[in-house]
């Protein structure tokens, strides 16, 4: 048995989730032919209050797609230090879209709307970048899982109104952070102008995205999906498993949650760790009290046969998912225990 909590993207599909996806009414998606694939589409923009949808075969191209969608070469995204767009996605804002990053200085991977209203530049000021588009991610992954504050995010809208910018929602995980608030997608819906979410993390799916955004803005999605390469075909079969994951494993997300908090409660009282970030999701992340016990750390729990995401500096990551049943959870509370 091998418990993998590097990420909640290693699950793999269940018994009932393939047998949906074999049951897909499939088409050329390129002609705008596959039914399934239209009703994934149809079904998330009507869950959001929006428009238009577009499946796309990752987050990071259905973010980049919503940064260009958004921007002009030249222009300049304001994000957080640990945003997904910025770290993770391969420098694809600069080369994708000729833009650069105002970074702020945010907590657990959020920052406020004060913060957005200082880092704006003056559209006059021909010296620096126009600052075209805010990004934020809920929930933020360098963040450790953590959800953002609605009445925050309200005013950041409030702050992008008044300056005529963009607002960018990545939610890869926005579903973790649906599950553990009282906020609906409508809700979402209504603030950001974009939004991106994945099928391929907390909902179980082998593959898949979803960006969605009122008609004016989607205009030229899948033109710019085609220029990034991702035009699919008959792909109703992967988009089955997003309509089987949507309407099956929203809810049990809560289940993760709560066996992250617990992994969290006994990795509290182990004498070589140092901390434990506040965890509101499906994601922990510890430092130890050095960094030479970062190898050793992982490599007890390898012999346990767990795995785990180490990120550096004496800082390590696990995340629970579908894939991690009581029956492993019960066996690395009890591993953990003995460290």
């Amino acid at each position: 048995m091998i418990i993998d909590l590097r990420s909640d993207t290693v699950t793999k599909p269940t018994k009932e989730m393939l047998e949906a996806m074999m049951q897909a009414k499939v088409g050329d998606d390129v002609y705008a032919e596959d039914e399934t694939v239209n009703a994934l589409e149809s079904k998330v923009a009507k869950l959001f209050g929006k428009q238009k949808a577009v499946f796309f075969p990752s987050g990071t191209m259905a973010n980049q797609t919503a940064i260009k969608l958004h921007t002009n070469p030249g222009d300049q995204v304001i994000c957080d230090k640990y945003a997904h767009i910025y770290n993770y996605e391969g420098g694809g804002a600069s080369f994708n879209s000729g833009v650069s990053c105002n970074l702020l200085d945010g907590h657990r991977g959020m920052f406020t709307a004060q913060q957005v209203e200082e880092a704006i530049n003056p559209p006059d000021f021909y010296h620096s970048p126009l600052t075209r588009l805010v990004a934020l991610e809920n929930t933020t992954n360098k963040g450790g899982g953590a959800c953002w504050d609605f009445k925050e995010i309200l005013k950041i809208r409030a702050v992008c109104d008044t300056h005529h910018l963009g607002l960018h929602l990545d939610g890869a995980r926005l579903w973790n952070a649906l599950a553990e608030t009282k906020e609906t997608p409508q809700d979402y819906g209504r603030i950001f102008d974009t939004i991106s979410v994945c099928l391929s993390k907390g909902l179980g799916c082998p593959v898949g995205s979803i960006l969605v955004g009122d008609a004016d803005i989607m205009k030229n999605a899948i033109r710019i999906r085609k220029v990034f390469g991702g035009g699919m075909r008959q792909i109703g079969y992967l988009a089955a498993a997003g309509l089987y994951a949507l309407d099956n494993n929203r809810e049990r997300l809560v289940e993760d949650h709560k066996k992250a908090k617990e992994l969290a409660g006994v990795l509290k009282d182990l004498p070589q760790v140092s901390n434990v970030e506040k965890v509101d999701t499906n994601i922990v992340i510890f430092s130890l009290k050095n960094e030479e016990e970062e190898r050793k750390f992982k490599s007890k729990l390898n012999t346990k046969n767990v795995q785990i995401s180490a990120m550096g500096k004496g800082k390590l990551r696990l995340v629970t998912h579908l894939d991690y049943t009581n029956e492993q959870h019960d066996y690395l509370l009890r591993v953990l225990r003995t460290m």
